[in-house]
């Protein structure tokens, strides 16, 4: 069997490198995001929180997941991930200067809409015939 090459013939898992990559590219946001001023309406006043950053085999491409902190309405969610990806490029310069990799990936802001899928799954978990059948 070749290096590298997996079985099956699903999703390949992220490799160790990828994912320290996605860890340092994710505080790395976290902290550029936390200090810039934007000039957007969407982004001003916003706290965004990062949930994952996954990144491309090659780490010249991240996936950002993102949502406004405390946002539960899915347009104010899918709005601010748009005025990121408007901001990636001087948010990717930023990067740059924050983080030690041979390249800075190129980012993509995905909105994290796992928050309320979690929320939607513990109201139904906490409905009383569900609760029942749990004990």
């Amino acid at each position: 069997m070749a290096r590298g090459s997996r079985k099956g013939g699903g999703a390949a898992e992220p490799s160790q490198r990828q994912l320290r990559a996605g860890e340092l590219v994710r505080h790395a946001l976290v902290d550029v995001l936390a200090r810039e001023e934007f000039r957007d309406p969407e982004l001003q006043g916003v706290t965004v929180t990062i949930g994952e950053v996954r990144c491309s085999p090659d780490l010249r491409h991240a996936h950002v997941f993102c949502s406004p902190l405390g946002e539960t309405d899915k347009t104010r969610i899918e709005a601010v991930s748009e005025a990121l990806n408007r901001a990636a490029a001087f948010l990717r310069g930023r990067l740059g200067r924050e983080i030690e990799m041979k390249f800075t990936p190129q980012l993509h802001f995905i909105p994290d809409l796992s928050y309320d899928e979690a929320s939607a799954m513990d109201a139904v978990f906490r409905r009383a015939e569900v609760a029942r059948d749990l004990d």
